[in-house]
């Protein structure tokens, strides 16, 4: 059993009912649309993201810059102070703190009736430049928290691509860029197989602290999210077909909405003090109850705007305990379906890497986009007006001979299932295509749940029929 002790639980954990904040959504689309009235390249762009990448312009927009006399009515839908929207204009940053939308900088001179000034944020601003033909000198050293560039401009309204590192403010500082590489290099090329998982944590959580005692927290958030959609990425067909077409119109990834790891019962709360570390707060904490045998701790990293899914196997009578600081004891008799996942390919945060990347998308749009390219959508799990959510079909890997013996040897496999995750493997990874509207932040416990019993590996043969 784990010792990992973590801090104790604050009062403001677990209360969260996230509200569906349609105003503010439709004040901001209301001005985004009239800014794009104004600028053909944005107009353009918008087109292209949804007909070549089935993404929504909403979902990239980063922050906009509009008339001080509107700031009475963002505020009427919500907006407030963003306590980290420091700039060196000085202008009034504002923020919308229970829902998943665009920042604001108030102008000083008011009066226009649209944006003078709209920001998308792919993620790397150079690799923009260079699909898109900008010229134009990027603003702010390479590697550096904050980077932007002047895409065009046109009818008084300035368009912008800027990249971001750990940092929500609007001030870039000069990178120490020979921390940051090697900083990368490190958690790049760290080892991830290991013979016992307790020997890959306690050097996995030693390599973390020497990338956050180079770079400091928030660069190290950043640094360790990109490796980790990296290595996912490699062995999910979906997902490099998917950013293969985003990169077509130099996006990158930074339409995620979270990142989702698995854990044994063993190690979660080692998985929580990795998080714990690179500065995440404790978000939702679900429980499936006794039938689905499940529960997830969802966290958020809120200066790099890291959302994490973290699953692990539970048992009925563990409803009331905090198990993402209280140790759970080791797997025994039975293992559900986080458990047999970790079983067979490994700890999310060591060998086996994330069990799914969710990205934000026009979700109908996607379905149809990957179909044409012969990868297949799983029927959703969330089908809300505010909420759709679906996997792509499930990626097999093989599962290594010691796996398999070792469940087998503990009586957690049948000789049956022994056999035929070893011919044919096991599911290992989605890509997830999720719409959110009204700015909605949450999750339905319901709904995760049919999806958590659906990708049980026991049951791949049933998933693919359904796909």
């Amino acid at each position: 059993m784990s010792t990992t002790t973590l801090e104790a639980p604050t009062e403001a954990e677990n209360q969260f009912n996230w509200p569906l904040c349609y105003d503010a959504e439709n004040l901001l689309l209301e001005r985004i649309d009239a800014f794009l009235q104004r600028n053909s390249f944005a107009r353009i762009l918008s087109e292209r993201m949804r007909g070549e990448t089935g993404t929504l312009f909403l979902d990239w927009v980063d922050h906009l810059v509009v008339s001080a006399d509107d700031e009475a009515a963002f505020r009427e839908t919500g907006f407030t102070e963003d306590p980290l929207g420091e700039n060196k204009s000085g202008l009034k940053a504002l923020w919308h703190p229970e829902a998943m939308l665009p920042r604001i900088l108030l102008a000083r001179d008011g009066g226009a009736k649209h944006p003078s000034a709209l920001a998308i944020r792919p993620e790397f601003v150079a690799e923009f430049a260079a699909v898109h033909g900008v010229t134009n000198e990027i603003e702010g050293e390479v590697y550096s928290r904050f980077r932007k560039l002047l895409a065009f401009e046109e009818n008084d309204a300035a368009f912008y691509a800027i990249e971001r590192r750990g940092y929500r403010g609007y001030i870039s500082q000069p990178a120490d860029v020979r921390k940051f590489l090697a900083a990368r290099e490190i958690w790049q090329t760290r080892r991830r197989r290991w013979d016992r998982d307790v020997k890959g944590y306690a050097y996995s959580l030693e390599r973390l602290q020497d990338v956050i005692d180079l770079v400091g927290r928030d660069l190290a958030c950043h640094l360790v999210f990109e490796e980790e959609r990296a290595f996912w990425q490699k062995r999910n067909r979906a997902a490099i077909e998917q950013k293969r077409r985003q990169d077509s119109l130099g996006l990158g990834w930074a339409n995620h909405d979270h990142h989702t790891f698995r854990s044994s019962r063993k190690h979660f709360v080692d998985l929580m003090k990795a998080w714990d570390m690179l500065g995440f707060h404790r978000r939702e904490r679900y429980y499936a109850g006794s039938q689905a045998g499940w529960g997830a701790q969802i966290v958020e990293q809120p200066i790099e705007g890291i959302t994490i899914f973290n699953d692990v196997d539970l048992y009925p009578d563990e409803t009331q305990i905090d198990f993402s600081r209280e140790p759970l004891s080791p797997e025994e008799k039975k293992l559900r379906t986080i458990g047999l996942w970790v079983g067979l390919h490994g700890e999310s945060f060591l060998d086996a890497g994330m069990h799914h990347l969710e990205c934000r998308f026009d979700y109908q749009l996607l379905r149809e986009q990957l179909a044409a390219a012969h990868i297949k959508t799983m029927a959703p799990f969330s089908d809300f007006p505010f909420l759709k959510q679906a996997f792509t079909q499930g990626e097999r890997w093989a599962v290594r001979p010691e796996r398999i013996t070792r469940l087998r040897t503990r009586g957690l496999l049948t000789e049956e299932q022994a056999q035929k995750f070893a011919h044919e493997g096991a599911i290992g990874s989605h890509l997830e295509n999720l719409q959110r509207k009204g700015g909605f932040k949450g999750f339905n416990q319901k709904s995760v749940s049919v999806i958590i019993e659906l990708t049980d590996p026991r049951k791949q043969d049933a998933v693919h029929k359904w796909a």
